[in-house]
């Protein structure tokens, strides 16, 4: 059965009223339930048998059944017209210029058929829409013989050239499809694979090479499916020079102010590498892009990526001593509690973070009691390397906050749960920090001598400050203040900027 109360969800506040009142608005009847039910259903709190007490005033299964059903097919109705009307105005007016013209030309008006195609034409290929390219070459080809003066050659060419475009997109779009579906086995802990072999050898196979013919959203998944493979080696350092590459193609793009949506996105992923690789003013650069273009076109992107563009904002702030800023970002974006699970987690667990540095132990302690679902939870949410952030923060904040009882449990069940995994994908430096913290928690004063400190030096593989990912040189600073008795803050900064 469809879970109205998560489907219900993801529509914000306005967008609920408005809900509501395309129902009022649909409703012949007076006596119709099924407003009653959206306010019950948001509520959330209620058992199907205490919303049939409460509709119907007993137990009524199978009308509440049909009450439902008939509410959710409402529910697709007024999503699909919203849609229709606010995101794909433009393939929509492009469709109906398509119906027109075949109507036309079914009748015999050819030459107003092939003057509406024509202007389709030229919007759809300023746009680049592949398909709808597809579907107008296809309708000129069918009535070519109707239109003496269509030059039917230089059609089929251009058809050919815009099937071949369709045909790249679409491989993209399966290899990106795979990739994902690999990513979440990954995460699941089921397979482990080489993202980045699989990323080559699919360009390789789909001859994807001149990354200039790809469309904005093509160029889009391409970043994203190659930061994805750099995120789970932690290794952003060489993706640099391939976003920056990327984004010039972006700047010279005949879509550049057209493909808004994915143009944000892109300016998202570019502004995240370059806070992983601890360029925080290039950062902080292309945050400053996105945030322009968010809020172009009267707004219309401004709700869906305010939450990832201010929680990377705060990430920036936090690493460049402007932690309050960054505090107070975190919390203004938890009270705005996103529909969007992932981004809320990360959320979460970056004000965690500050607050931890921050010394205000009891905020984190008190946050982190609200991340209370189950590893496998997490894991199907957020994904491997999210949960192991999670459950090392955890233990490095219970043994600051001196609850020694549940560090013991904390270590056994990360041992029990990551360690197999740790080595197979060889992140064999997770394993020895924390048998470092492990040393620490049990003998606190051991963490100051020339012992710990020379098993410290010959536990990790370290790799150039310019190179390491920020997050994994986060932790070790908590390791290295313990080792020199200074605030943790200020090591991490120390790290950083060395």
């Amino acid at each position: 059965m469809i879970n109205l109360n998560e489907v219900l969800k993801t529509l914000n506040d306005d967008k609920q009223q408005e809900f509501i009142n395309y129902l009022d608005k649909k409703n012949k009847r007076k006596d119709a339930k099924n407003i009653q039910l959206v306010k019950l259903l948001l509520i959330d709190k209620y058992s199907s048998q205490e919303i049939s007490e409460k509709i119907y005033g007993k137990q009524n299964k199978v009308a509440l059944h049909a009450l439902r059903k008939r509410l959710f097919q409402s529910l697709i109705d007024f999503t699909a017209n919203t849609c229709i009307k606010e995101e794909n105005s433009l393939d929509v007016k492009l469709i109906k210029y398509i119906i027109a013209a075949r109507s036309f030309l079914q009748k015999e008006q050819i030459e107003v058929g092939y003057q509406i195609l024509d202007k389709a034409k030229i919007i759809a290929t300023e746009y680049q829409l592949f398909s709808i390219l597809n579907e107008i070459y296809h309708t000129k080809i069918q009535y070519v013989h109707q239109y003496k003066t269509l030059n039917l050659e230089e059609t089929i060419c251009n058809f050919k050239e815009n099937q071949q475009q369709l045909i790249q997109e679409d491989n993209l779009n399966i290899a990106y499809a795979n990739i994902r579906k690999s990513l979440n086995e990954y995460q699941q802990k089921k397979t482990i694979i080489d993202i980045k072999k699989l990323i080559e050898n699919t360009l390789k196979t789909q001859n994807i090479s001149d990354l200039s013919l790809l469309s904005f959203k093509s160029l889009y998944q391409l970043l994203q499916i190659t930061t994805i493979s750099s995120s789970q080696k932690f290794d952003y350092y060489n993706l640099t020079s391939f976003a920056t590459e990327t984004y010039k193609i972006v700047e010279n793009h005949t879509s550049k102010n057209k493909q808004l949506y994915y143009h944000i996105e892109i300016l998202y992923l570019i502004s995240n590498i370059f806070f992983r690789n601890k360029k925080f003013h290039q950062s902080l650069k292309y945050l400053q892009l996105m945030n322009f273009y968010m809020n172009e076109n009267k707004q219309k992107y401004l709700k869906d990526f305010s939450s990832k563009h201010d929680l990377l904002l705060a990430l920036n702030y936090n690493y460049i001593e402007k932690q309050e800023e960054a505090i107070q970002l975190l919390e203004n974006s938890i009270n705005k509690k996103s529909s969007n699970v992932i981004q809320n987690l990360d959320i979460y667990l970056t004000l965690i973070v500050c607050y931890f540095q921050h010394k205000n132990l009891t905020k984190a302690q008190n946050l982190l009691s609200k991340l209370y679902h189950t590893d496998k939870w997490y894991l199907e949410k957020a994904g491997l390397v999210w949960t192991i952030k999670k459950n090392l923060i955890d233990i490095l904040l219970q043994i600051d906050s001196g609850h020694i009882n549940l560090v013991e449990s904390r270590l056994k069940s990360f041992k029990r749960n990551y360690f197999k995994h740790l080595k197979d994908i060889h992140q064999e430096n997770v394993i020895a920090y924390l048998k470092l913290v492990e040393i620490y928690y049990k003998n606190p004063e051991k963490a100051s001598s020339k012992e710990f400190y020379n098993r410290v030096e010959t536990s990790f593989n370290f790799i150039d400050n310019k190179k390491e990912d920020i997050f994994m040189m986060s932790f070790f600073a908590w390791l290295k203040a313990k080792m020199t008795k200074q605030d943790v803050y200020l090591v991490t900064l120390e790290l950083i900027n060395s």
